[in-house]
């Protein structure tokens, strides 16, 4: 449609189009010039078959680009507070990295020991010091020379004369099996805690995932809308529960209740964690199942119901096949809330770093381990960065289980919905 003006009057072009039977054939439009007087309202003429008519008024001043200081300002804050998270994401993700770099650098350094001088007062020409530098009466110097240089230095695996690193973590340790950190001899094997990590996820998310998505099947396919609305908000408001307050229920409560239940010697354990670990995951997987399920075209529904199924089989056969991806992505993102948790795992599990499958001893997860240890490790100690070792591996677990779910999962289920796949 053009516009143009002459005058007071605002002419418009206005094209008609006739349209056949079949709707790729069209023919060429006509163009005819109508004058309207400016003051005239919008209007709309009849619609016969196989022919579209409308006339619209512009003028010069609706077609001029208008741009309004408030909105202006409003989108530039809005792009520099998206650049300002981003940023901000990106350094805190480069400082846990820098701070793990110093393990893998390669430096040794010698033990020094420094001996401690007592404050004298006054001075005795009888006395001598022996080796630690300390005031001894009665005993004449050349006989402490000769005690201290008959007596035998001891030093685990007869180092003398050698460089030693005393507290080094190497690539073989940290695969070990032993977490000591605070020892003569300090051990940084990871292995009990990645265990304890993957126990505590594998049993929570096999308890959160049946409850959720059946949950949220009931939601979707079966519940009347007024249930509906008390039922999603009742589950969501569970995740807005502080993690502690969980952890402090299952130290209190559930703990006690497993242990006269099962009869276990253990009262923190993993099992009590993963179930604890379970209530915070739930929010999650129903949420997201439950937005997945509904969103399965009507169609499909109608389609089943149409051929004699029941809404039982048009559920179980139907809505849950086609919201498979996105399911798997809802229960991807409720691992990594769990993989990442970390007062409901020190709280709940008895933070002991043992490697065992059996669900009624404790464990001790890898964000459990930096909670409880990051406030009393010594700045730049390997303790220190074997810590933020452990972060970046939560980092890049998590991220890359995210980012699955994100881009693969629901980009399947998104083709699916559209017909792309079967």
């Amino acid at each position: 449609m053009k516009v143009a003006s002459e005058g007071d009057a605002t002419f418009v072009f206005e094209k008609s189009v006739e349209m056949d039977n079949e709707p790729t054939n069209f023919e060429e439009p006509k163009e005819k010039l109508i004058p309207q007087d400016k003051g005239e309202e919008l209007t709309s003429d009849k619609k016969t078959r196989g022919l579209v008519r409308g006339t619209y008024r512009f003028t010069a001043d609706s077609l001029k680009k208008k741009v309004r200081l408030s909105e202006f300002i409003s989108e530039k804050v809005i792009t520099g507070v998206a650049f300002l998270t981003i940023t901000i994401i990106v350094l805190i993700f480069l400082f846990v990295f820098r701070e793990t770099l110093p393990l893998f650098r390669q430096h040794s350094q010698k033990v020094t020991t420094t001996a401690q001088v007592q404050e004298q007062y006054g001075s005795d020409e009888g006395a001598g010091r022996n080796a630690g530098n300390q005031e001894v009466y009665g005993i004449t110097k050349d006989s402490i020379t000769s005690a201290d240089n008959s007596r035998e230095t001891i030093e685990p695996g007869n180092n003398e004369g050698r460089v030693i690193f005393p507290d080094k973590a190497t690539f073989k340790g940290l695969w070990g099996k032993e977490w000591m950190p605070v020892s003569d001899k300090p051990r940084y094997g990871l292995m009990p805690l990645i265990l304890g990590t993957f126990k505590i996820s594998i049993l929570a998310i096999l308890f959160a995932a049946p409850l959720a998505i059946l949950a949220a099947l009931f939601s979707a396919a079966f519940s009347p809308k007024w249930l509906r609305e008390i039922i999603k908000p009742a589950i969501e408001l569970l995740a807005g529960f502080p993690s502690v307050v969980i952890g402090f229920f299952a130290l209190m409560v559930m703990a006690s209740v497993f242990q006269n239940f099962f009869g276990y010697s253990t009262r923190l354990n993993a099992f009590v964690g993963g179930i604890a670990m379970a209530l915070a995951a739930i929010p999650i997987i129903f949420t997201m199942t439950e937005d997945v399920m509904t969103a399965v075209p009507e169609s499909y529904k109608e389609a089943s119901l149409a051929l004699g199924a029941s809404k039982w089989q048009t559920a179980f056969y139907v809505t849950l096949p086609a919201a498979t991806p996105g399911i798997f992505a809802a229960i991807l993102l409720g691992i990594g809330r769990i993989f990442g948790e970390t007062m409901i795992a020190l709280m709940a599990t008895g933070n002991a770093a043992l490697i065992s499958m059996n669900p009624f001893e404790s464990v001790r997860t890898l964000s459990a381990t930096i909670g409880a240890e990051m406030a009393e490790v010594v700045f730049g100690d390997t303790h220190y960065s074997v810590l933020f070792l452990i972060g970046s591996l939560l980092f890049i677990f998590t991220f890359a289980l995210n980012a699955f779910a994100e881009f693969y999962v629901k980009g399947k289920m998104v083709a699916r919905f559209q017909g792309r796949i079967a």
